[in-house]
């Protein structure tokens, strides 16, 4: 049985758009600006958007940039298909020779090779696909087209599957080739559609048809065809050969090998280049408002995590203040160590006399600051606890709200993303400096009042430094202001006009700094993911400028 083309490639213009530099740069900054756009919130549609991102780079690099710096060049024919097509048989029978390996074993095309004739190297040699691919010199192909036989679509390779997308992007002309049996798989259909959406050429090959089937077989094709508006492409038709090796009959293939002829042509050349060219060049422009809006997604999704994030602190953020404010610091040693210092014969124990006036020398002050700055320890120590406990507390709030079945899209993305390890010791860290400035800002507080223009207020608390030692003066407003209640007592006794004030600024302090702790847990999280380029509220501007640009060269 004879091959059975179909149609010729339909009339069009042979002139490519005019290339411009403004708009080889316009492709090339849109080029840079596609690569450089990433999507890192897992939200729905987003492996779509990927693939979408990955298969434009591969336009622009493969096919559009390269054929806007060389209009010339050969065209590009991919020859693609599922496997067991028999693609490596027929391009080797179209040459009459073997240049791909063919056989049953699977996947046979591992490598690519891309077959040219020799006198248009030269045109060839910067295309960029050619470092994907074997190339191949070779007499019998028709100067203005190169071959590149292509591996399976559906490959058990994954690498090879990626490899066939790829090179589909670089093709001015896609020759797909089926089978009686595969002609009806749904992964080509697919990519034929997205290959007619971005104005690809393309023609159909129906290999190894059976003859008795082959009217039924041959009808239901070309339907298939009109119902995907691809009724212009050509189609043609190898008989079966049966059980066999090495070359098909070359009668079987010379339809396709006269119409790869005519192909090659000046005018048929230029037409084909010209065709999908204009029509890679018309498709950027919804396929670049496609990522644009995508972009948009990521967008809308951070500023809806950062509001969660905002929502989900206020509540540990609060607990962790009325904590601190309720005496919670005070709990535990440093109250047991209170307890310790002002029992019958302990250094607190005889501080004010009964009509008020401080008791102790210099010398009794520095033994009682001595034995004080035990309790500033324990303060100390209790502070930074619960500074830690409320950080870790709020981490987990936070990691919940993420992570709910009803949260907000991309939190898990988030969630995983936060550094366990390097964000524990920077919460202990933190924590230990916070209370450790606690300590040393209410050393401030005394030394302000010892130092102050009253002198009302000066002489009291110079008295009172005296009486327990600076630094002693400051940790009994430190255990005031931690929720020991005998500590205020005391404070209130060796200060009766600033005393209350001295340990609430203090209480109210480490409220803050407490506050501040759950805080900088919000604060990390949004200092990872949240805080990239990609999520900025401006990102999809970048993309839209560029279509912009596009929308006026093209």
């Amino acid at each position: 049985m004879t091959a059975q083309p179909g149609p010729a490639v339909e009339r069009e213009s042979t002139e490519p758009p005019v290339v411009t530099p403004s708009l080889l740069d316009a492709v090339q900054d849109l080029r840079r600006d596609v690569e450089a756009t990433a999507f890192p919130l897992e939200i729905a549609g987003v492996a779509r958007a990927r693939a979408s991102r990955s298969r434009l780079l591969d336009q622009l690099q493969d096919h559009l940039l390269p054929r806007l710096r060389e209009l010339s060049a050969p065209a590009i024919v991919v020859v693609a298909g599922s496997t067991g097509a028999g693609k490596s048989t027929l391009v080797n029978s179209l040459l009459g020779t073997e240049v791909s390996q063919a056989g049953v074993l699977r996947p046979t095309t591992r490598r690519p090779v891309l077959i040219h004739h020799p006198d248009d190297a030269d045109l060839l040699a910067d295309h960029p696909v050619l470092t994907a691919v074997e190339v191949v010199a070779h007499e019998r192909v028709p100067r203005g087209i190169a071959l590149l036989d292509a591996p399976d679509l559906d490959s058990v390779l994954e690498s090879n599957r990626d490899a066939a997308h790829r090179l589909l992007e670089a093709a001015d002309l896609w020759l797909f080739v089926t089978t009686a049996a595969r002609y009806g798989d749904a992964l080509p259909w697919q990519v034929l559609e997205g290959a007619m959406e971005r104005g690809a050429s393309i023609a159909m090959v129906l290999n190894r048809a059976p003859a008795d089937s082959l009217p039924t077989v041959r009808g239901d094709l070309l339907e298939r065809l009109r119902g995907h508006g691809m009724q212009a492409v050509p189609l043609f038709v190898v008989p079966d050969a049966g059980p066999h090796e090495g070359l098909l009959d070359s009668a079987g293939v010379a339809p396709i090998t006269r119409w790869l002829t005519m192909l090659a042509g000046t005018d048929r050349a230029r037409a084909v280049i010209a065709r999908t060219l204009r029509g890679s060049l018309a498709a950027l422009r919804p396929w670049v408002d496609e990522l644009a809006e995508a972009v948009q997604d990521q967008v809308d999704a951070a500023a809806m995590l950062r509001t969660s994030l905002t929502v989900a602190i206020t509540a540990p953020e609060r607990t962790v203040e009325e904590n601190v404010r309720g005496g919670s610091v005070g709990d535990g040693a440093a109250r047991a160590r209170w307890s310790e210092l002002a029992a019958a014969g302990g250094p607190l124990a005889s501080v004010v006399r009964r009509s008020g006036r401080l008791r102790g020398s210099r010398r009794t002050g520095l033994a009682r600051q001595e034995a004080l700055a035990i309790l500033a320890r324990d303060l100390q120590h209790s502070a930074e606890t619960a500074l830690l406990a409320g950080a870790v507390h709020a981490h987990s709030v936070l990691v919940d709200a993420l992570t709910a079945p009803d949260g907000p899209p991309g939190g898990r993305t988030v969630a995983l993303t936060v550094p366990v390890e390097q964000g524990a010791e920077a919460r202990r860290t933190s924590a230990a400096e916070a209370a450790s400035d606690w300590v040393l800002t209410a050393d401030q507080a005394v030394r302000a009042l010892v130092t102050s223009d009253d002198r009302h207020v000066s002489g009291r608390a110079a008295r009172a430094a005296r009486a327990l030692g600076e630094h002693g003066l400051a940790v009994v407003a430190l255990a005031a202001a931690a929720g020991i209640a005998r500590a205020d007592e005391l404070l209130t006794a060796v200060l009766p006009a600033s005393g209350t004030g001295l340990s609430s600024r203090l209480r109210d302090d480490l409220a803050t700094r407490a506050a501040q702790q759950v805080r900088q847990e919000e604060a990390a999280i949004l200092a990872g993911v949240l805080d990239s380029p990609d999520l900025a509220p401006d990102a999809a501007s970048v993309l839209r400028l560029r279509l912009a640009v596009l929308k006026g060269l093209s």
